[in-house]
């Protein structure tokens, strides 16, 4: 093991910690003033949120515009970490201009950017499997993109469960039905929804909203990308340590 991947697992560590943790007493409390502002919010706004993520969902399982990039091969897990962190970083540079825009252009608009982003999300997620070595045009691998996706944007509770499901999922990936229908898509998008609901609603607020789209889409393309960087890490460096029980 070189002395970046023994860096690379001291932090692989830390985050699989992070991911097991209950929930603790402020989650709770975080969770429960959530359930009370969807309450307040008008059912249009949530019928516009709910059917973007749920178009999306169904563009990630059975679309075809985010399997144009192919695997790459023969890459160190150093070089492989470098490309990724680049691409992170545009698509975070990319997220908070296209929120700054839809935020200064009042509620209209700031509905507007939970598609985008949804979308520039998904395009990242794509990239980073693709650049870690793996092939999307596995369905299995386009479920794994949204198990991390979950684990980024979801409760403890939740993504406790879903960590479960990464940790193992040689095995996990064995046990998926063959029919894609079967994804429990509204589970992931109610998920998502409340999670973003406390940050993103501020954008729809006038005079604000283009300061709170810029910040708070870079902070969450930034935790995204980070979920999926450890993430596929874990799966790299749990098949090469694998292989090497076999030799």
């Amino acid at each position: 093991m070189t002395p970046y991947e023994q860096a690379v697992e001291t932090e692989l560590i830390r985050w699989q910690q992070a991911m097991q943790k209950p929930p603790t007493a402020f989650g709770r409390l975080s969770t429960s003033i959530q359930r009370r502002i969807n309450r307040i919010i008008p059912d249009r706004i949530h019928a516009i949120i709910t059917a973007a993520i749920k178009q999306m969902t169904r563009a990630v399982l059975f679309g075809a515009e985010f399997l144009n990039r192919a695997p790459v091969q023969g890459q160190t897990l150093t070089q492989r970490d470098a490309a990724v962190a680049r691409r992170i970083e545009f698509y975070k540079k990319t997220s908070a201009a296209e929120g700054g825009v839809t935020g200064a252009g009042g509620i209209l608009l700031g509905l507007a950017d939970f598609p985008l982003l949804l979308g520039l999300k998904m395009k990242m997620l794509f990239e980073i499997a693709s650049l870690y070595g793996y092939s999307v045009s596995d369905y299995r691998e386009r479920v794994f993109i949204l198990y991390v996706f979950q684990l980024a944007f979801s409760s403890q509770e939740r993504r406790q469960q879903v960590y479960q499901h990464i940790a193992n999922w040689t095995e996990h990936s064995r046990e998926l039905p063959e029919d894609i229908n079967q994804f429990d898509w509204l589970t992931f998008q109610q998920q998502y929804r409340d999670y973003i609901d406390l940050a993103k609603m501020a954008q729809l607020i006038p005079g604000i909203g283009a300061a709170v789209g810029i910040v708070v889409n870079y902070r969450l393309v930034n935790q995204l990308g980070q979920t999926a960087m450890n993430a596929y890490r874990m799966r790299l460096m749990s098949s090469a340590e694998r292989q090497l029980g076999t030799t």
